[in-house]
């Protein structure tokens, strides 16, 4: 079944991009409907984080959640596969593109939009410079691999394991690669710090400030955000004074700052991720 999916992801790559987005937008609202328990998951953590917003406003932002979550998935599709000329035509670069120019040490803050695929494939595609990055292999290998080579399509990216440790992924931000981070999610509370995140207290790991001490670097935010023919990839100015030596004053700032760009596209966010699983010893649960 993953072959025949990856076959179909092929097929539909030439297709004009309002077809893609309107496939997208249909099947998201069907499984805005039957997939209830992810559903409840994005209401809920709509509700922690926007609790002055009515209940009707969060609903329709929960079924564009889902909407967004397919075209950017169908999106893939000619990211991938698509004529390099399509690619960058869809893919705007914009913002403070000349802090990553350079061989500066410079991690990329890449918070979880959905799309993220896209802004690495635009920032591969069209800044010459090397990139590398931090994967997690997916469970079916044919996945795994498509989602490997997509990733690597352009430019020149170093994927690298998390079983594989920080060490090749600090030696390489030292000489000039870009780090694609992705730090914005609740992985391991043993790892982690709990700060507030909209407000409600939310284990984050402070990788972002970890990596950036470690590989004396400058921390320049990434963004991406979908629009209807294509996406607008802002590169946003590197934070001053980052990192300051503190790992909880660090994560905190990066959340605040996160906040600030996700209520300008809310529904663009991964709100289907359990951003609230781990929870401080005593504190009620979210889900």
């Amino acid at each position: 079944m993953p072959h025949l999916g990856l076959v179909f992801m092929r097929l539909i790559a030439p297709l004009p991009l309002p077809w893609l987005r309107a496939l997208g937008a249909g099947l998201g609202l069907v499984l805005y409907v039957l997939v209830a328990r992810r559903r409840k998951i994005v209401m809920a953590n709509l509700a922690a984080c926007f609790p002055q917003r009515t209940l009707q406003e969060r609903r329709q932002w929960t079924r564009e959640v889902f909407v967004y979550f397919v075209q950017a998935w169908f999106d893939r599709a000619w990211l991938w596969h698509g004529k390099p000329d399509t690619v960058r035509q869809r893919l705007k670069l914009t913002g403070a593109v000349g802090e990553l120019a350079g061989r500066e040490p410079t991690v990329i803050f890449a918070p979880h939009f959905f799309g993220l695929d896209a802004a690495g494939t635009a920032l591969n595609q069209q800044v010459d410079r090397p990139m590398t990055s931090i994967y997690s292999p997916q469970s079916n290998p044919a996945v795994d691999a498509w989602i490997h080579a997509g990733r690597r399509r352009f430019g020149h990216l170093r994927l690298f394991y998390r079983h594989e440790g920080v060490k090749p992924i600090i030696s390489a931000l030292r000489a000039g690669e870009l780090l694609y981070l992705l730090a914005d999610m609740n992985f391991d509370p043993s790892e982690s710090v709990f700060v507030p995140f909209y407000g409600v207290t939310a284990a984050t790991v402070p990788s972002l400030s970890r990596f950036a001490k470690l590989g004396r670097a400058k921390v320049v935010p990434v963004t991406a955000r979908m629009t209807d023919t294509g996406y607008d990839i802002e590169v946003h100015p590197a934070w001053p004074d980052f990192p300051s030596g503190d790992l909880v004053a660090d994560t905190t700032y990066m959340n605040h700052w996160l906040e600030s760009v996700i209520d300008t596209m809310p529904s663009q966010y991964y709100w289907v991720h359990r951003r609230f699983k781990d929870r401080p010893e005593g504190a009620t649960p979210i889900y």
